[in-house]
């Protein structure tokens, strides 16, 4: 072996001092540099070879010459590879100002998923718990006329009802009520055309949207209205109180459910449905004004001048009707003091509101 070949201290700072020129040469040539690596670390380069030739020294002096070597190998190669890893760090900066990506914006939040309307969520379990007792969904039109609105359910043409502060009128009165055209005040309408189109027996519900001339924080001019119909031979008062019973059980868990006379003109006799408290649980409390009770909604037998203005045999045909707003439910059902969050999109109020 000659003394150039040999892994000495001298034959090991030469290289050095070569690779170093050759480096600083080649600057951020990523070719040059992948070539750099082949000539000093490739199997034929040159360091390779020198640890190769350690072997062939005399063997007290082999263990020095292949330490020395190594530590030189080691230190050019992590000189080569920060220069590499510079070199790529500066193409990605490179490539990702070219495509105008912002880095400082904040990174992307996982998209809030969304939920139905408490309005909806109330709604779609109202239908549900009817269709299991085997009640069908109907729907009318939101404009509807006088007759339908009013005159088929027994409303006398005199009746508070019908006054301009109560109605919103799209067509005014005139001398002849039954030509004007109203927005329903009521899904009752619902019942007059399912009756007239499908006759007697008949058991639905009409849910929908209703109109009156109201604003306050417990009422809105629109705002939502479920209506039930059951008429066939041999319905009783009975019958009304079961159902209702099964359904405010069904919505609210078992509870205590009391009839007390009212009246409506499309029914007779007329009742109002109360529930025990769902928020004291009947003891008393502010909400309830310490009755221990909570009105939640109307209902009566269908009065008989109703079902003759459909067609339908007095004398033959029973049936109940009933009618409780679904915003107010929604209400109870979430203690929520004001009506308005209802219809204002706020997604603050609606994030809280999720499943039943």
């Amino acid at each position: 072996m000659t003394e150039a070949t040999a892994p000495t201290p001298e034959v090991l700072e030469a290289v050095q001092r070569d690779f170093s020129g050759q480096l600083a040469d080649a600057g951020r040539d990523v070719d040059e540099l992948q070539r750099i690596r082949s000539a000093f670390f490739g199997p034929k380069g040159r360091l390779t070879l020198l640890l190769k030739s350690v072997g062939q020294l005399p063997p007290e002096a082999r263990r020095d010459a292949g330490r020395l070597t190594n530590e030189v190998k080691r230190s050019l190669e992590g000189a080569l590879m920060e220069v590499l890893d510079a070199t790529a760090a500066e193409a990605r900066e490179k490539e990702l100002r070219k495509g105008r990506l912002d880095l400082s914006l904040p990174g992307r939040r996982a998209i809030p998923k969304g939920s139905l309307h408490p309005v909806t969520q109330i709604n779609n379990e109202m239908v549900d718990i009817f269709a299991r007792m085997g009640f069908d969904v109907a729907g009318g039109p939101e404009v509807e006329t006088d007759w339908h609105n009013f005159g088929a359910l027994n409303f006398p043409d005199d009746h508070p009802a019908r006054d301009m502060q109560d109605t919103f009128f799209v067509r005014p009165p005139d001398d002849r009520p039954a030509g004007s055209l109203v927005l329903r005040t009521h899904t009752s309408p619902v019942q007059i055309r399912a009756m007239l189109a499908q006759g007697a027996p008949i058991r639905i519900v009409a849910p929908g949207r209703v109109y009156r001339c109201d604003s306050d924080p417990t009422h809105s001019p629109m705002f939502h209205q479920i209506e039930g119909l059951w008429v066939d031979e041999g319905v009783s008062m009975a019958h009304l109180r079961g159902v209702l019973t099964g359904f405010i059980n069904a919505l609210f868990g078992e509870r205590g459910v009391r009839l007390r006379p009212s009246f409506f003109p499309f029914v007779e006799p007329g009742v109002e449905v109360d529930l025990e408290c769902v928020f004291c649980d009947g003891a008393g409390c502010n909400v309830c004004k310490q009755t221990g009770w909570m009105e939640i909604l109307g209902a009566g037998m269908v009065h008989p001048n109703v079902l003759k203005s459909c067609g339908i045999d007095a004398e033959k045909y029973t049936g109940f009707a009933f009618g409780l707003g679904i915003d107010r439910v929604a209400m109870l059902r979430w203690a929520i003091d004001d009506l308005a969050h209802m219809f204002r999109s706020d997604a603050r109020f609606l994030s809280q509101i999720r499943g039943i």
